[in-house]
């Protein structure tokens, strides 16, 4: 009898110890289960609020581009009518004085003419690198050939254009984008690099544009250089268009810059 109380004793000990483990197994599956879907959605709300963040972020530097491209558009508007204008006005006046003067001014007359209307023809190309809807036009590498063609006409720089691999279309706001870039690197260039050699290249490859522009120019600190609003303009548009940007330079040898842009499926 002492040993079927015992033996009874015993099982529902086991009994309970079982279902105890049960219990506290079924716990640990519903605590870790909660842990698990409570990160799950605190990581989505995270993604979802980083992703709201990025999209805010690219329509802030999206607006700041396009007040940039309208005023560049004004700046070529004003070049090209009102100060092209006054200047065809004064080469007609000056050709007119010309047939006027003595002999001893015609030599010194001729050659302000000819000065001012070289620098018609200059603002009037300055206006077309300027001017949106002519970049649109002509597209990335007809504008980027004619900023090169008039840094050699002015003889600031030898400058040359090579292009590689099958052109591929871009979307007219990404080439525009893509130019001034470059035109802000070339504009450094000529304003700062005291070089004499630059060459760009464009090279069309299966999935991206891979840019090159580089001086052999004086050089300059990188780390040194960071708070230039050139050099953060360029970075901001190429983050806008999530093509990787690299500008690198070194003392005494020239700058580089370097730009890979995926093409847009």
């Amino acid at each position: 009898m002492f040993k079927e109380e015992t033996a009874n004793i015993s099982q529902d000990t086991i009994l309970l110890i079982a279902y105890s483990v049960i219990v506290i197994f079924s716990l640990l599956v519903f605590v870790i289960g909660f842990f698990i879907l409570y990160q799950k959605r605190k990581n989505k709300f995270l993604l979802a609020q980083l992703e709201a963040q990025r999209i805010f972020e690219e329509e802030i530097a999206s607006s700041r581009v396009e007040i940039q491209e309208q005023t560049f558009k004004n700046i070529a508007w004003e070049l090209h009518d009102n100060v092209g204008q006054l200047l065809s006005v004064i080469n007609i006046q000056l050709n007119m004085v010309l047939h006027k003067v003595p002999k001893e001014y015609e030599a010194p007359l001729t050659e302000t003419k000819d000065l001012v209307a070289k620098t018609i023809k200059e603002v009037r190309s300055l206006s077309k690198t300027l001017n949106t809807d002519v970049i649109k036009q002509n597209g990335l590498i007809a504008s980027i050939q004619t900023e090169i063609t008039r840094f050699n006409r002015l003889g600031f720089i030898d400058a040359t254009l090579t292009v590689l691999g099958d052109e591929k279309p871009l979307e007219a706001k990404d080439e525009i984008i893509l130019f001034r870039i470059i035109q802000e690197f070339l504009s450094n260039v000529i304003k700062h690099a005291k070089a004499d050699k630059l060459i760009v290249s464009l090279h069309y490859k299966d999935a991206f544009l891979d840019i090159k522009a580089e001086d052999n120019g004086v050089g300059f600190n990188v780390n040194q250089k960071q708070s230039s609003s050139g050099m953060h303009t360029m970075k901001e548009r190429a983050k806008l268009l999530r093509a990787t940007y690299k500008l690198e330079s070194e003392i005494g040898v020239g700058t580089r810059l370097l730009i890979e842009y995926p093409y847009k499926k």
